[in-house]
């Protein structure tokens, strides 16, 4: 039976109610972990209630069916490989890097996006609980992050069969590894999937301001606010906290998916005029009205970001 436009439209408005009742208590919890009232938000209660409100986060958001979930203890980090229960890829494998501000974050809030990606690329996802700030303030995230690369490394992957993704801080953490690797002299990742990264703490970019009003998680104040928990008194410029202005010769293809309505599009879109300028492959995928980080939501167009991911890296092997 065919149905007229009007019946169409009135189904479509029927899912998009149904799809904002479920995701009323998830946003409700993306809004605790990331809000921001001063920069006094980094005091011991109020980032309590951000790494409490990442747990609830977490556990709201049902894992994918279909992929295993294995915590283990990685040289006294704890690490949890996403791994599909089909016959899968095993000769790649994606390094995950959790968001969080370099302040939250936890095997918890890895595991939607891990399970995610592992779903729609068939590899298996190493996630790691790297220490946050202001216990453990710069470089330590980064420490965790070459261990954990080490860790690959140690169990035969080539540097080539690895992709390095990220969201958000965890985007920022990414490049921040890659732009380590490069500096040693050492192999690059194949490629990086970067989701709303975080890539210039200076937060110079026109989208911190105009588009405050439409972000419904991050504000600016909570940036100031993470940025001086990660790395106090430290210059924002550095490529080690703003990897946007570093050299990027010689890096591998990116792909990066932000929403238009966040705070942090102008980070991902100054990323991308300079991954271009240096000749290197870079896509940027902009989807119209999503918010931060939307792809860990059980909703259809995080679906359809998660099938480009797959795609994008269907080119590169």
């Amino acid at each position: 039976m065919e149905h007229s436009p009007k019946q169409k439209r009135s189904g479509e408005d029927g899912r998009r109610r149904a799809e904002s009742r479920r995701l009323a208590p998830i946003m409700k919890a993306l809004k605790a972990v990331h809000t921001a009232a001063s920069p006094e938000s980094m005091a011991p209660e109020d980032l309590e209630r951000q790494r409490r409100g990442q747990e609830v986060l977490g556990r709201l958001i049902a894992p994918i069916a279909g992929v295993r979930w294995e915590p283990f203890n990685l040289e006294g980090m704890d690490a949890a490989w996403a791994r599909p229960n089909r016959g899968h890829d095993r000769k790649h494998a994606i390094l995950y890097c959790h968001g969080g501000g370099y302040t939250s974050g936890n095997l918890g809030y890895s595991r939607p996006i891990a399970s995610k990606l592992s779903n729609v690329t068939g590899y298996e996802v190493l996630s790691f609980e790297y220490r946050l700030a202001p216990e453990h303030p710069y470089p330590a995230a980064v420490e965790d992050a070459l261990k954990a690369w080490d860790y690959l490394m140690y169990l035969g992957y080539g540097a080539r069969d690895i992709v390095v993704a990220g969201d958000s801080a965890g985007g920022n953490l990414a490049l921040v590894l890659t732009h380590r690797l490069k500096a040693a002299g050492r192999r690059l990742p194949a490629a990086l999937i970067l989701m709303s990264p975080w890539t210039d703490m200076t937060a110079s970019g026109r989208s911190y301001r105009e588009r405050a009003g439409l972000d419904p998680s991050l504000t600016l104040e909570y940036i100031y606010a993470v940025r001086e928990a990660y790395a106090g008194g430290a210059d924002w410029s550095d490529p080690g906290l703003s990897p946007l202005f570093g050299d990027f010769s010689g890096f591998p293809p990116v792909l990066i998916q932000a929403g238009t309505h966040e705070i942090l599009l102008s980070d991902s879109v100054r990323l991308r005029d300079r991954l271009v300028s240096a000749g290197i492959p870079c896509r940027l995928e902009v989807w119209r009205d999503m918010w931060h980080v939307f792809q860990m939501f059980p909703i259809r167009r995080a679906g359809e970001a998660m099938e480009s991911i797959g795609r994008f890296l269907l080119e590169q092997f």
